[in-house]
């Protein structure tokens, strides 16, 4: 198929399947997800179109090149440069395949987002060869028309004021709708060891409450003493993600609690007759699983109470939150402008909506190649590749959340970055492909500090919350 066919088709797709895209009004389910209501079928018309005539051809897959591409010199311009398109943005992946029967992402709404307000796209030197390319005005002020209205009907809280109520980061609700009978079974198997196979770790050994769901390790220590080769994500807020584990091998908080007790190096169990023999054996905490699973003890029971219990582990009222909702005086001025550097360097592009993250796959070596420059492979670099087995998703990992971020140091994937200061700048070098300087990152730094929120009347590591 030529691109100018998979442009055509991908534009009825676009017209056909992502009207949702503008969809007037939401709600929020027990799981944090969205459900959709009718779309405005006009307004993504509108951007379709656009899409599929400026942006398409440089940001899909199966390119024909242009004729000029054969020139001596200029062909391995033009493959890197489409090369680099896919990368940043794959549109038929965002906004077709993935978005059939669901909003377009938060994620691809921010980056399109960015580059409409900082004039990134097209390049200048390709809209110098391509004269019609440029996006006009008038299409900027379509495209950001409905990225505000898509972002109000799917993915904001409710809970911004109306002058913080497009932001790219919304506010954390206070809860989540959740079954308090199963949420409680899952609170105590959650720190029950005996989902291990010797029956010295639980969940929260490598996922502690007064380390902000985290174990501040580079790799956590399971079952005899093992260690694994990837650094341990938090549970706080863990339900707003889209997948779960940095290579989204996990769809949801269920599947996702099911893997490390059966993980070898892990938590090490053999299969859950071998966990349900032992929790059989409590007679008390067998009666209450009973009383709320009829059919007793199952491997499917023990993962959905355990995911129910999950979904309380959200971490609202940050002072940043407290802005969001218009408290003016909950931020600094420098702590404000850090939000705006954060935006500038394209951070929140990434790291969005509720959760500052969760929402996307990205290449850790998206500008420059982190993995030579970090040397020592390791497995665990595949990122999405690992699950996928797809060449294309090598080195893409799920952009981790930064809710409480100042507490759940070391950093990265690899666990190998110790200091906020540090990840700021190999993200800017690596992600962005800017250099940020050493004042901007202060002030980046200064606004993360404002994302640690409250969890069980406290502040999360442990302080009382002012009353």
């Amino acid at each position: 198929m030529t691109i100018r066919s998979m442009m055509l088709a991908a534009g009825g797709l676009l017209i056909a399947t992502l009207m949702t895209g503008a969809c007037p009004a939401e709600s929020m389910a027990a799981e944090g997800k969205t459900v959709l209501t009718k779309p405005q079928m006009e307004k993504f018309s509108k951007v379709s179109d656009i899409v599929l005539d400026k942006c398409m051809a440089c940001h899909s897959r199966d390119y024909d090149l242009p004729f000029y591409a054969k020139i001596p010199g200029i062909k391995s311009i033009i493959e890197k440069d489409f090369r680099d398109g896919l990368r940043a943005m794959d549109l038929n992946a965002e906004l077709v395949d993935a978005a059939r029967d669901k909003p377009v992402s938060e994620a691809t709404l921010a980056k399109m987002e960015w580059v409409i307000l900082n004039e990134t796209m097209p390049p200048a030197k390709f809209t110098a060869v391509h004269w019609g390319s440029r996006v006009s005005n008038e299409d900027e002020k379509v495209i950001l028309d409905w990225v505000k209205e898509t972002r109000a009907a799917h993915y904001a809280t409710g809970l911004a004021s109306p002058a913080h109520a497009n932001e790219p980061l919304q506010p954390l609700p206070d809860k989540l709708p959740v079954d308090a009978a199963k949420a409680a079974l899952g609170e105590k198997l959650f720190s029950d060891k005996r989902l291990s196979g010797d029956n010295t770790l639980s969940c929260a050994s490598c996922h502690a409450y007064d380390k902000a769901g985290t174990d501040n390790s580079r790799f956590s220590e399971g079952i005899r003493g093992q260690f694994g080769d990837i650094n341990a994500p938090t549970a706080f807020n863990a339900v707003f993600n889209v997948k779960q584990f940095w290579n989204g091998r996990a769809a949801d908080l269920q599947e996702q609690a099911g893997g490390p007790p059966m993980n070898p190096i892990e938590m090490g169990s053999k299969d859950w007759h071998e966990i349900i023999a032992k929790l059989a054996n409590d007679a008390e905490f067998t009666a209450a699983f009973k009383a709320v699973f009829g059919d007793g003890w199952t491997g499917d029971n023990i993962t959905n109470a355990i995911a129910e219990y999950e979904k309380t582990l959200i971490t609202p009222n940050s002072r940043f939150d407290k802005w969001l909702k218009g408290d003016d005086s909950a931020i600094t001025k420098a702590e404000q402008e850090g939000y705006e550097r954060f935006k500038q360097y394209r951070c929140s592009s990434c790291h969005v909506g509720k959760s500052v993250g969760g929402q996307s796959f990205e290449y850790m070596d998206l500008k420059k190649d982190y993995f030579a420059d970090r040397g020592s492979p390791l497995g665990s670099d595949e990122g999405l590749k690992g699950f996928t087995g797809k060449g294309e998703d090598l080195h893409r990992f799920k952009v981790p959340n930064l809710r409480n971020v100042e507490l759940t140091a070391p950093y990265m994937h690899d666990g190998t970055v110790a200091t906020l200061d540090e990840a700021v700048r190999i993200m800017g070098v690596y992600l962005s492909g800017m250099d940020i300087p050493q004042g901007d990152r202060d002030l980046i730094v200064g606004f993360l500090r404002t994302l640690t929120g409250e969890w069980n009347g406290k502040r999360v590591g442990g302080t009382p919350v002012e009353k």
